[in-house]
């Protein structure tokens, strides 16, 4: 199960129909019966027919037929029909298949993307940052959900996660190393990990932390500092990051880290979906 509060989902309908819809009122065909399929032009992974069908039902419309997040279609498949008023599905029309055109993007680019990762490392996962579009989150991270990645850090009350923009307040890397052991004494409950350079994380594999992050390390410099850094400690856990995409997931799972994280998803192209609205 995937939770998106009620009040999220009425406020994107607000935000596309903060009162009336203004064409089909002026037509006079606010109460005529009519049906809404939407279809896809492209083979994807579709995702975000939950959300639609609770959107719908705020509106009075009746789902007639719909297929599952994680479902895969191909071209000119139908994947969600609906009837109701025409001013209703009108309403509905744009808004919903915005959610689809995007998170189906994702959904289905997260899926290449994963695919190729466990092409190589069949257990490893990949992993989302917290670089998507402000007020987007939910959907986005259900997006990558169903396409098989997993959220790396969802907010900055999760994980600690300690960052070059941390240490310049506290005198640098020697200071975060004095810091440290009270760090990981008041943290015992949750995991630390600090993004660090190579040859910081020599230093932090035996001060105790559970990991490190290594941002735009090559793969081949990844090859090489992963088993040293086992060596000195078989229970730290590495992370690679920046810049990984479908092109050299691959490339990066054979490094032999734990995890990949990556913003590349979020970025995915919004598919070509549209939708018909028909009389009954």
């Amino acid at each position: 199960m995937f939770y998106i509060t009620d009040a999220y989902l009425e406020s994107l309908i607000a935000e596309d129909m903060p009162y009336l819809d203004l064409s089909s009122h002026l037509l006079g065909i606010d109460d005529a019966l009519g049906t809404i399929s939407y279809f896809t032009r492209e083979d994807c992974m579709v995702c975000g027919t939950e959300e639609v069908v609770r959107i719908m039902a705020k509106l009075g419309i009746e789902i007639v037929s719909s297929v599952p997040s994680g479902s895969v279609l191909a071209a000119g498949d139908d994947f969600l029909v609906a009837t109701g008023r025409a001013g209703a599905l009108h309403a509905a029309w744009k808004v919903c298949l915005n959610i689809f055109d995007h998170l189906s993007a994702v959904a289905t680019k997260t899926r290449r993307v994963v695919d190729a990762v466990h092409s190589v490392a069949t257990t490893m996962p990949l992993l989302t940052t917290r670089k998507s579009m402000p007020g987007t989150k939910p959907l986005l991270t259900k997006a990558v959900v169903t396409g098989g990645a997993i959220p790396h850090r969802l907010g900055l009350s999760e994980t600690v996660l300690i960052f070059a923009n941390h240490t310049s307040l506290i005198g640098g890397f020697d200071g975060l190393l004095k810091k440290l052991p009270e760090v990981l004494a008041s943290s015992c409950e949750k995991k630390v990990f600090v993004e660090a350079t190579a040859d910081q994380a020599f230093e932090l594999a035996g001060a105790g932390v559970d990991g490190v992050q290594f941002d735009k390390l090559k793969p081949a410099e990844l090859i090489d500092l992963v088993p040293q850094l086992r060596q000195i400690n078989p229970a730290l856990t590495l992370i690679a990051s920046g810049g990984i995409n479908e092109n050299n997931a691959a490339e990066y799972a054979a490094t032999g880290v734990d995890g990949l994280a990556t913003t590349a998803l979020f970025t995915a192209k919004p598919l070509d979906m549209s939708a018909r609205i028909e009389p009954v």
